[in-house]
């Protein structure tokens, strides 16, 4: 059958605006994620005798940690904003605002005086400043996921909406590898003076490149739609609590595994492998862009695997597999061998994709398309809390007081135990029925 001129044209703009959209959401993420990385691994190796020299090395550790996990209260409230916003006046603006909040925020640390500076406030100033990112963050995820989804076209849901989830390894690639290039050309000395501010500073760049793509994109087509309906709420949150409680509580249970190993990943083998294996910084960062890779291509696989799958048989074997490796990941990581510690964190890596490739599609699919972005956002930064907010600091404390990475193993083990019970009470809709409860015609 012959298209028209018009169809042709008009299939010719979805598919470009298409690619706009996963293009900004995925330049979106990275940025984000990126500035939120560097915040970790310059908590991991630098912010201790930078804001807490008065403390000796392990608790100045775990105070820097603490700041690292402080952005995590801050998520919710931003989840709680941005996700009214977003159901009320539409994912593209919030996206925008998000973007630049967790931009100037990183920018702020970069330029931080340290505490043989101006003393105490400069902890409580960078407490501060993490709390804005904590916000961003809580805001960002749920708009570029709920763009890409449902911007997609039927079937392919999980494949484009694994475009936002991969803006984290990349953000987590991208930070390493800013820091690992500083680190290498700087003097230790340097590095511990002025070298850690340049991947915040950067940060700049990259915000007026992510301004610049989103700003081009256009609304999502459901939420155009409700809002041509007037079918918008009034208190999508109230709603939310009132009628979808138990999706509420599977979408937060996925993620708790996820983000404490990832967390893992990001921050804590940082740190744990300079202090406590004495390896050098350098080594570290190298390890944790490998995993990232990996963490990125495993995925983008899983998405499109969970469009052909399933959600909840991606989710299953992903889960289980982080499972089944939590204490051969230490095993190995422990025998200070690079080829063995690269084979941990890619076998790793294979859980944490297959349960973060689908979750964008799967959460878009629990919620209704009215209180969607509130849903999402609300699942993302509880599951965060509860996941990786404090994984750094509860495991640098399991290693001092154990004497041993085993007691981290068990501590990844029971959060993947918690995912395990969420996946096992996720129900799938079938796909005409998913995708009619996606765009909102059902």
């Amino acid at each position: 059958m012959t298209q028209t001129p018009e169809a042709q044209a008009s299939r010719t703009h979805d598919a470009g605006q298409l690619r706009r959209v996963v293009g900004a959401s995925l330049v979106g993420t990275t940025i984000e994620w990126y500035d939120f990385f560097i915040y970790a691994s310059a908590a991991s190796l630098v912010f201790g005798k930078q804001f807490f020299p008065s403390l000796d090395g392990t608790a100045a550790l775990l105070a820097s940690f603490a700041t690292l996990g402080v952005s995590f209260v801050a998520r919710p409230i931003g989840g709680i904003v941005a996700g009214h916003l977003g159901d009320r006046l539409g994912r593209k603006a919030v996206l925008v605002a998000t973007l630049l909040l967790m931009g100037l925020s990183t920018i702020g640390v970069g330029l931080l005086p340290g505490y043989d500076s101006i003393g105490v406030a400069a902890p409580i100033l960078l407490v501060a400043l993490r709390l804005l990112q904590g916000l961003s963050a809580g805001g960002e995820w749920g708009g570029a996921a709920l763009m890409s989804v449902e911007h997609a076209p039927a079937g392919r849901r999980g494949y484009f909406g694994s475009f936002p989830q991969i803006g984290v390894p990349i953000g987590l690639l991208l930070a390493n590898l800013v820091f690992f290039t500083v680190s290498a050309v700087t003097t230790d000395d340097q590095f511990a003076r002025w070298g850690w501010r340049i991947p915040f500073l950067l940060s700049v760049v990259l915000i007026a490149v992510g301004f610049f793509v989103r700003a081009r994109v256009s609304e999502s087509p459901v939420f155009s739609e409700l809002r041509a309906r007037r079918a918008r709420r009034s208190a999508p949150l109230a709603e939310l609590l009132r009628t979808n409680r138990r999706e509420l509580v599977i979408a937060i249970g996925l993620f708790i595994a996820n983000n404490m190993v990832g967390y893992i990943l990001i921050a804590f083998i940082n740190s744990y492998g300079t202090r406590t294996l004495k390896l050098s910084s350098t080594t570290m960062l190298f390890v944790g862009m490998v995993g990232a890779v990996a963490w990125g291509v495993f995925t983008m696989l899983a998405g499109a695997w969970s469009d052909r799958w399933g959600r909840r048989r991606t989710y299953l074997v992903g889960t289980i597999a982080m499972a089944a490796w939590t204490f051969p990941f230490f095993l190995l990581f422990d025998t200070r061998s690079l080829p063995l510690m690269l084979l941990s964190v890619i076998a790793l890596a294979f859980g944490l994709g297959l349960t973060y490739g689908p979750q964008a599609a799967a959460y878009s699919e629990l919620f209704p398309v009215g209180i969607r972005y509130s849903g999402v956002s609300f699942a993302y930064a509880f599951g965060a809390i509860l996941g990786g907010g404090f994984a750094p600091l509860v495991s640098t404390w399991l290693v001092g007081e154990t004497g041993t990475s085993l007691s981290v193993s068990a501590y990844m083990l029971l959060a993947c135990l918690v995912t395990l019970a969420a996946v096992l009470a996720l129900r799938e809709k079938p796909a005409a029925e998913r995708e009619a409860f996606v765009t909102g015609a059902a």
